[in-house]
């Protein structure tokens, strides 16, 4: 079970990841295709806004992969905890202001992990 957590972790981590790079790196390239609901005209304008959004979501990335490098492995699951519960946070936050989508691509893997967690 404990593999398993880990890769349930490192599955938020690249998700995560990916959304820096997006929101930071390709927000006027990419992000256009990614977020269809967005009209195109405000993608420049808000190039600069995605990009904070983006390093918030590396911090989130960060604090996981910390969790990999912390040799008790009761501390190295208190970590993931804590930055698992900000992350469903946040996804549960952003399904009811900025699209349903973002609980199930965001809040629900951390949830999962979450209840792994929990029940191990």
């Amino acid at each position: 079970m404990f593999f398993f957590i880990k890769f349930l972790i490192g599955f938020c981590i690249g998700e995560h990841l990916y959304i820096l790079w997006l929101e930071m790196f390709a927000w006027t390239t990419r992000a256009p295709k990614v977020f269809k609901s967005l009209p195109a005209h405000l993608f420049e304008p808000t190039k600069t806004l995605a990009a904070n959004q983006g390093l918030y979501n590396g911090f989130l990335a960060a604090g996981l992969i910390w969790s990999f490098f912390i040799s008790d492995p009761a501390w190295s699951l208190n970590v993931a905890t804590f930055f698992l519960i900000c992350i469903a946070v946040a996804g549960i936050y952003g399904a009811m202001t900025a699209g349903k989508k973002i609980f199930f691509v965001q809040a629900l893997p951390a949830l999962i992990t979450l209840l792994l967690i929990l029940l191990s």
